[in-house]
């Protein structure tokens, strides 16, 4: 089953490599993390529905930072979800699993959409919808020689795992062939933004640009 023709953000996305995925308790703590990101080189950025106000946070990020941020919407569950993201400006849509419907209503956007899928069926029922990127999900069930092992009876698929992503283990989900990775709690750990420690943030952040120099996969601004 062929994948469907590239979309043009997906460049932008392969660039960044690294989707920070963001799940603040406050809108002002996603602000003050997605500048640290930001900062440290992670340009790819994933504000989550269980953050409050998301589609206002990716407004702001993008009145901000302009290009220097590829920023989408995640945890998009609801039609109504897909079009406030897209209202507010998101570049991508991610859903963590993937329903027909939902699906079809995030592809009618034009955005680059992603949904959630772990075997091979769901595999396949995410490409028959026309999603540009597979998101395997939780990808700390199977880890790399999970993906590669997908790879074999879709090898014209994308796939970005999310779930488990950490900045030693980056490297491999490459070798496998993802075309980016999603990193929540390894890269903006909920305590960390709880107390507001954007050194820690930093640091991991750092640790992730770092890993993605030493496997050859530079986050570029998009």
């Amino acid at each position: 089953m062929s994948a469907p023709d590239p979309h043009p953000s997906l460049r932008v996305v392969e660039s960044c490599a690294v989707i920070a995925v963001l799940r603040a308790p406050t809108p002002e703590l996603a602000l003050q993390a997605i500048d640290t990101l930001i900062d440290v080189g992670i340009n790819g950025i994933e504000v989550t529905f269980t953050t409050p106000d998301a589609p206002q946070v990716i407004a702001e990020t993008i009145a901000r930072h302009g290009n220097k941020a590829c920023v989408g919407a995640g945890t998009v569950l609801t039609a109504r979800q897909v079009g406030a993201a897209a209202d507010a400006g998101a570049r991508f849509l991610v859903s963590p699993g993937t329903e027909a419907n939902l699906a079809r209503a995030m592809t009618e956007t034009g955005l680059l959409t992603m949904t959630g899928a772990l075997t091979p069926t769901e595999v396949m029922l995410a490409t028959s919808l026309g999603v540009d990127i597979i998101k395997i999900f939780p990808g700390s069930l199977g880890g790399a020689s999970y993906l590669n092992s997908l790879r074999g009876p879709f090898p014209e698929a994308r796939f970005m795992p999310t779930g488990g992503v950490t900045a030693d283990n980056i490297g491999g989900w490459f070798a496998s062939g993802a075309v980016a990775v999603g990193a929540g709690g390894e890269l903006v750990p909920a305590a960390a933004l709880k107390r507001n420690d954007m050194g820690d943030i930093a640091d991991r952040a750092q640790l992730f640009v770092d890993a993605l120099v030493a496997c050859g996969k530079r986050g570029e601004t998009p």
